[in-house]
């Protein structure tokens, strides 16, 4: 403990060694808890406000350890953020010799085997595509890690990267051609030898629920397991717990089964007709459930004629095509593959069209829905509870479990995450923030709004937003809970301010974080995407206004079926978790406003229930200790600097 002060203390080696550091009394006294959990191989669960510098708060006593190390995060960001610059100066401040490794999901590797055949099959749907294909190729003999977000010039969401890189499915592991030039082969390896990597959830339960055949050495090494922005984990388990069968994986599948025929085959004309066969059935049954993209139940499909119709001719295609590929078995590689991947789609299809097991309570196990995109859908099977699997999984790796963020409790609880994952018997800690909020944030709930679910109740929020945009002279975020509403506001807003108007989905989310910085006075609207994981410090975002309690979709087939098992089993849906899981995510909007200590800015929350229902106290409980009024004097003052903001304890019921 004397170590960790000695570092991280007022006078510590990382104020003298590191630019910009000030010492945090928060900081320290959660790496000290770090620090013991590890000691001893506990569970902790700390939640540490934004302003702490958690991740130097685990990063010191992980290092200082000596101990083979997993950090987990939640974003692709923060992996980054953490491999390239926070690591590598707290390392070097503390003079250590650890070997780090950066480990990443397949898709985030270049597949040189699948660029190969991308580019001797030559059918791209676009000129784009034909010219990313070739940026590709030219980038892929200069890179060393193949880690595609090196290449900045193609984005993220491009249609190009599924073809370059693998899946589960289509990677031939070491019967690959070219296995000896694998980066994802490379990364595991360097991982496999490092003292401390950096992997994120993904990655984490994807061995959890023995889905990634080869990455399962890594994790039986370890003996600390640090998850940050662990109030993402759930949600993440949830999905790697249960599977799913895409059209986007059939139609792979029919398209890697003809190229393989070409280049393994050719004398067996009824594979590419086959293959053919089930494109046009995988595309027959997106026809089917309509052009309205949705999320629905199981029951919705069961009940359709038409759907059931077409979802029994794609089975028939799929096994169809696994019968005539087990005639040209041992033919070649990439064809034995294919094989392998229709035995797997068709028992996954088989389990979604079977009825599930129910418990002892007559509650089922697990949860069947779709879900519908532009030109693909997804059919799923989700557990309704991950804690008992996690609880096993983690049995299996006995060392020092830590779990962290910015937002883990409700209040002072943590039995919502807890209850989650299985964690009833681990330790506990929180820190609040030490920004000084009641001079920093004013927190502004406005009178006279309608109920959320009335039919103009957006057009009341932008009446509202109006006169602070002018105030706060832009540089703001409209959060809302709908895309519903985001376009509605988006409408109505156009021409009403002088400010820059920036909306989600008109270009790609960095492009609009940066421009949004650049401008210095925009106004953006966005969703759920931009209610966490985005850092815009400084005067540039100076106000974030959120039009509803950021409750689920009540119409969401998992949620639904999560609060019918709660009713079932004589508790409180509401309460028990979708105000928890409010709570939550309303933290997390908020928690875009001051992100530095210099920063001042006022939160507006649009929701008439935060004060007129009884559950409106977890909410407040929840936030940051804010400077609060119903005024928007107060607003205006604020954006004016005067001094003097409202002193009071709390709102009004007015």
């Amino acid at each position: 403990m004397r170590e960790i002060s000695e570092i991280l203390g007022p006078d510590g080696l990382l104020s003298r060694c590191v630019e910009g550091f000030s010492y945090r009394q928060q900081q320290q006294e959660m790496a000290q808890r770090v620090a013991e959990a590890l000691a001893r191989k506990g569970v902790l669960i700390t939640e540490a406000g934004t302003g702490t510098g958690k991740t130097f708060a685990y990063l010191v006593p992980a290092l200082l350890s000596g101990r083979k190390v997993i950090i987990s995060t939640g974003t692709r960001n923060l992996q980054d953020q953490l491999y390239h610059r926070d690591l590598p100066l707290v390392r070097d401040a503390l003079a250590l010799p650890t070997r780090l490794a950066l480990l990443k999901g397949r898709s985030n590797y270049l597949c040189i085997h699948r660029m190969e055949t991308a580019l001797l099959e030559g059918r791209l749907g676009s000129r784009e595509m034909v010219d990313q294909l070739l940026q590709v190729r030219r980038w892929s003999g200069t890179t060393g890690a193949g880690d595609v977000a090196e290449l900045t010039s193609i984005p993220e969401n491009a249609h190009i990267w599924p073809l370059v890189t693998s899946t589960t499915d289509n990677c031939l592991g070491q019967e690959c051609p070219v296995y000896d030039k694998c980066h994802l082969a490379e990364a595991r390896r360097q991982a496999q030898e490092a003292d401390l990597v950096v992997i994120n959830h993904h990655l984490l339960c994807a061995d959890f629920s023995l889905r990634e055949e080869g990455f399962g050495e890594l994790l039986p090494q370890a003996d600390c397991f640090i998850i940050d922005e662990a109030h993402q984990l759930p949600e993440v388990a949830s999905n790697f717990f249960g599977s799913t069968v895409s059209g986007r994986q059939l139609l792979e599948l029919a398209r890697d089964t003809e190229t393989e025929y070409v280049r393994e085959a050719g004398d067996l004309q009824e594979v590419p007709e086959r293959a053919g066969h089930l494109s046009k059935a995988v595309r027959d049954l997106r026809l089917v459930f309509g052009v309205e993209i949705r999320r629905g139940p199981w029951q919705e499909v069961s009940g359709d004629a038409r759907i059931v119709t077409a979802l029994n001719k794609v089975c028939e295609e799929v096994d169809a095509l696994g019968s005539l590929l087990e005639r040209l078995q041992g033919r070649g590689k990439g064809l034995d593959s294919c094989l392998a991947r229709c035995r797997q789609v068709a028992q996954e299809l088989g389990l979604l069209l079977q009825d599930g097991d129910a418990g002892e309570d007559g509650v089922q196990q697990e949860i069947r829905w779709f879900e519908t995109q532009r030109q693909s859908f997804r059919l799923n099977r989700t557990p309704l509870e991950v804690s008992g699997m996690f609880q096993a999984r983690m049995a299996s790796y006995p060392g020092s479990w830590i779990f962290t963020s910015a937002t883990l409790a409700v209040g002072e609880s943590f039995d919502h995450f807890q209850r989650q994952l299985g964690l009833e018997e681990a330790e506990t800690a929180r820190w609040e923030s030490p920004f000084d909020y009641p001079r920093q944030a004013l927190w502004f709930v406005p009178r006279g709004l309608p109920a959320p679910g009335s039919p103009d109740y957006t057009v009341a929020v932008l009446e509202v937003a109006v006169p602070v945009l002018e105030a706060s002279r832009g540089r703001a975020f409209l959060l809302f809970t709908s895309h519903r509403a985001l376009r509605q506001a988006a409408e109505l807003l156009e021409g009403r301010i002088d400010y820059p108007i920036l909306v989600q989905g008109s270009a790609p989310k960095g492009e609009l974080l940066e421009r949004f910085r650049q401008l210095g006075n925009a106004v953006l609207l966005a969703t759920a995407s931009f209610w966490e994981g985005v850092d815009v410090r400084g005067a540039a975002l100076s106000c974030v206004i959120i039009d509803k309690l950021p409750f689920a979709s009540p119409g969401d087939p998992v949620l639904q079926a999560r609060i019918d098992a709660l009713r079932k089993k004589g508790g409180n849906p509401f309460m028990e978790f979708q105000v928890p899981q409010a709570a939550i995510a309303l933290k997390q909007g908020a928690g875009r406003l001051i992100r530095d200590v210099t920063d001042r800015g006022v939160l507006v929350m649009c929701d008439p229930r935060l004060l007129k229902r009884g559950y409106g106290h977890l909410f407040l409980a929840s936030m940051p200790p804010m400077a609060r009024t119903r005024e928007l004097a107060d607003v205006q003052r604020f954006f004016d600097r005067e001094p003097e903001l409202p002193d009071r304890d709390g709102y009004d019921s007015q």
